[in-house]
């Protein structure tokens, strides 16, 4: 998008809550953090804070990032061959305006054999990503399809920033480099 930025990395705790909906997860995350940013950066009135939380979700289960090699292949296996969704809740703070959004893709993965898989976790891409793949690199081999926005499963859904910062009376258009 050509904006100026920092990467403020926000201290939240990121545990899901009993029976917390994804959707719903993502959004407290991606506010929450949005937040504890802004709180850091008090009394500067010309700071927009934009935020955002991804997780990869299969059969109505949360899959965060791979704690070791042998839980990336699992997951990756749990993938094979299926759908999956990919939620981004965003939240964009201004002033005393905010608002907060998720967007909701379908992805759709090829039948992973596993060679493939290990071939993958070889690389080091599958660490650090929720779902342990990114499509944006070695990961993209995977997705066969997908319904709704590429740039939700990248990690930040560039339409939802944009309609967000017009939904809160920010022209993003000052922050271009």
């Amino acid at each position: 998008m050509g904006l100026r930025f920092d990467v403020v990395v926000a201290d939240i705790d990121e545990s899901t809550r009993s029976n917390e909906d994804p959707a719903r997860y993502v959004a407290r995350l991606a506010r929450s953090k949005a937040l504890a940013v802004l709180a850091e950066r008090s009394g500067d009135d010309h700071t927009v804070v934009i935020s955002a939380d991804t997780c990869v979700v299969r059969d109505a289960e949360i899959l965060g990032k791979p704690r070791n090699a042998d839980d990336a292949r699992t997951m990756l296996q749990s993938l094979s061959g299926r759908d999956h969704f990919v939620h981004t809740g965003v939240a964009i703070l201004f002033r005393n305006r905010e608002a907060t959004h998720v967007e909701t893709t379908t992805v759709t993965f090829n039948v992973l054999s596993d060679a493939t898989i290990d071939w993958y976790i070889s690389t080091g891409d599958a660490f650090d990503k929720a779902g342990s793949y990114g499509m944006q690199s070695f990961g993209g081999v995977f997705v066969e399809r997908i319904i709704g926005s590429p740039s939700n499963v990248i990690g930040l859904p560039l339409h939802v920033v944009a309609q967000l910062a017009v939904e809160i009376g920010i022209d993003l258009h000052q922050f271009r480099i």
